[in-house]
C-alpha cells in the first residue's frame, strides 16, 4: 500500500473544517495510519518550503501556516498520492473543480485549505519531516477486501 502525507492547513483548523476534509478522505477509502495536531515553526517551515524561500510570497506563506496549528496525516491505499491530488483539486480554490476538497471549501491560492505530497517520493520526505519512528501504524484493515478487488485493483 502506498503512503502519503496530507497537512490540513491553519485556514481549515481556524474554519473548523478538519472533520469535514477527513470524512471525505475516509470515504475514499483511504486509510489513516498516522494523525496529529502541531504548531510549526520557522526550522520545519523552511525545509518544507525550501524551494519557495526566494519568492516574494514566501514571508507570508511563513506567516500563514504559522497562524494556528496544523493537522499532519498519513494515509494509506492503493496510488494514496494520485488519489489523494485528485479528491483535493487545484492550488487555487477559485480554479479547482466542485466536488474537490479545495473547489468545495477554498478562494484563495495559499488559504486553500490542504498540503498534499505531489509524489511517492515527496511523500516518503515528508511523512519522516512531520512524523517521528512510531507515529506511523501498521494495524489489520478488516475492510480490505470490500475496497479492493483481488488482485488489489
Amino acid at each position: 500500500m502506498e503512503k502519503t502525507l496530507i497537512l490540513l492547513k491553519p485556514c481549515t483548523v481556524q474554519r473548523r473544517l478538519i472533520g469535514e476534509v477527513i470524512n471525505r478522505i475516509e470515504r475514499k477509502g483511504l486509510r489513516i495510519v498516522g494523525l496529529k495536531m502541531m504548531q510549526l515553526d520557522d526550522a520545519i517551515l523552511n525545509e518544507h518550503y525550501a524551494h519557495l524561500t526566494e519568492r516574494p510570497f514566501f514571508p507570508w506563506l511563513v506567516s500563514s501556516m504559522k497562524s494556528a496549528p496544523v493537522v499532519a496525516m498519513c494515509v494509506e491505499g492503493n496510488s494514496a498520492v494520485t488519489v489523494v491530488r485528485n479528491i483535493v483539486g487545484a492550488t487555487n480554490g477559485r480554479k479547482a473543480a466542485p466536488g474537490t476538497i479545495r473547489g468545495d471549501y477554498s478562494m484563495s491560492g495559499q488559504e486553500n485549505i490542504i498540503h498534499a505530497s505531489d509524489s511517492i517520493e515527496s511523500a516518503e520526505i515528508e511523512m519522516k519531516r512531520f512524523f517521528r519512528e512510531g507515529e506511523i501504524f501498521e494495524y489489520p484493515d478488516p475492510l480490505h477486501d470490500f475496497m479492493y478487488a483481488p488482485d488489489g485493483d
